[in-house]
């Protein structure tokens, strides 16, 4: 896939991700299919061939493990600044914050930084790292949020023995 679609699909992701952040989001405690967005960005990402540039290997090797890091890190900062409750019905919610948005901003801060000691360095990355990179963000920030939701349980606490 040419660079041009993968950054159309980077930006569509990242669009539909926001978007749906502003506004209340019925989570599934049950979710089975969390992990497959994430996924598909990954095979995308590893199917291109400029995911490591091959002139300069473990330079370009370090900077996907730092931007995978950085996604990892603001994917979950991301869920745990999420606001995530309960309502009346049994039905978990979740919704982001403003400070969710700084940490999005903070995010791709990062992501251009690391891009920008690539550029430095003489190192190419193409957007098969940033894809890896969102994938990271999404999986992290899924994986959190279920981990939050599994622990909003009954307010009561059941003794043991009684």
């Amino acid at each position: 896939m040419p660079g041009t679609a993968n950054g159309l699909v980077i930006v569509a992701v990242l669009v539909l991700t926001l978007v749906r952040q502003v506004r209340p989001q019925r989570v599934s405690a049950d979710a089975e299919r969390w992990w497959v967005l994430p996924a598909v960005l990954v095979f995308m990402a590893v199917r291109e061939p400029g995911l490591i540039d091959p002139a300069h290997p473990a330079a370009s090797a370090g900077l996907l493990a730092g931007g995978v890091l950085a996604g990892l890190a603001t994917g979950a900062a991301w869920a745990w600044s999420s606001r995530v409750w309960t309502d009346a019905s049994g039905v978990t919610w979740a919704r982001g914050s403003r400070v969710t948005a700084a940490i999005w901003l903070g995010g791709a801060a990062l992501r251009l930084g690391l891009h920008g000691l690539g550029a430095l360095a003489g190192v190419h990355q193409g957007s098969a790292a940033t894809m890896v990179t969102v994938a990271a963000v999404l999986l992290a920030r899924t994986a959190v949020v279920l981990h939050r939701v599994h622990g909003t349980g009954p307010a009561y606490r059941v003794t043991a023995g009684g």
